[in-house]
């Protein structure tokens, strides 16, 4: 069976900020990138093998600001504990403290980390279930 590649496209204000916050703390790769293609600069950050990839973009003269809400959020089920931890701690090594996440939820098994754009990734120390 064929597995789609996800991409969540997003436009930013600073790419720089947000390579350290995914690269740096999360550990994700920098797959590709380019300068002024039709106005816009934009980099594609995630794992080689993972079905699925960010890509930031900056219109150049643009400013597109922060996110809408505090509840904006992309959530990784990290079952393995030892990797969670580690990631936690990477994360907070790397100058992101962890937030209250806006649902109480996602407190309970999770930690949550605001993005310099004011998205939020929510790290759950769970396996993936329906």
């Amino acid at each position: 069976m064929y597995t789609p590649v996800l991409r969540v496209a997003r436009p930013t204000d600073n790419i720089d900020a947000l390579m350290h916050f995914y690269c740096d703390g999360l550990g994700f790769e920098k797959l590709s990138s380019f300068n002024d293609h039709n106005g816009f600069n934009g980099v594609m950050l995630g794992r080689s093998q993972a079905p699925y990839h960010f890509e930031f973009t900056h219109q150049i003269g643009h400013i597109v600001g922060k996110a809408p809400t505090q509840d904006h959020l992309l959530v990784f089920y990290v079952p393995d504990a030892a990797s969670w931890k580690a990631t936690l701690q990477r994360m907070q090594h790397c100058g992101f403290p962890p937030v209250a996440s806006y649902n109480p939820y996602w407190n309970e098994k999770g930690c949550c980390f605001e993005d310099p754009d004011g998205y939020r990734i929510v790290l759950q120390q769970a396996e993936w279930a329906l």
